[in-house]
């Protein structure tokens, strides 16, 4: 499948998620619910943002974290399996569950805004 086919075929598998947006970003195109980024289209392949407790679903199916080079892993963000990309419902509950924020991190993100600084790394 051509990457702007299946681009398309994602958002409309995804339709049920609103307000959804998709950017072009390094190659590919980010993937937002509203304000919060949480999926990568590349080269024809999803990937959805994992954390600790949703990793392992994606782990158990076999899949890999997003490579977008050789040398270079970006372990939050892995592979969405084909059964999932191919259920529009299942897709869009991992979609949500993708987007979902870390309440610790939001808290501090946004008290270290208001007082003019950066977050810890």
């Amino acid at each position: 499948m051509r990457d702007a086919s299946f681009r398309e075929f994602v958002l409309d598998q995804l339709a049920d998620l609103t307000p959804l947006a998709c950017r072009a970003m390094f190659g590919g195109h980010g993937l937002y619910w509203g304000d919060r980024f949480f999926g990568i289209i590349f080269r024809g392949r999803l990937y959805f943002r994992t954390d600790e407790t949703t990793r392992a679903a994606f782990v158990e199916r076999g899949m890999s974290p997003f490579r977008p080079r050789p040398r270079q892993t970006l372990h939050p963000y892995y592979e969405v399996p084909v059964e999932v990309i191919e259920d529009p419902e299942a897709l869009v509950e991992w979609a949500r569950r993708a987007a979902r924020r870390d309440p610790a991190r939001s808290r501090r993100s946004r008290s270290t805004r208001r007082r003019g600084t950066s977050a810890p790394k």
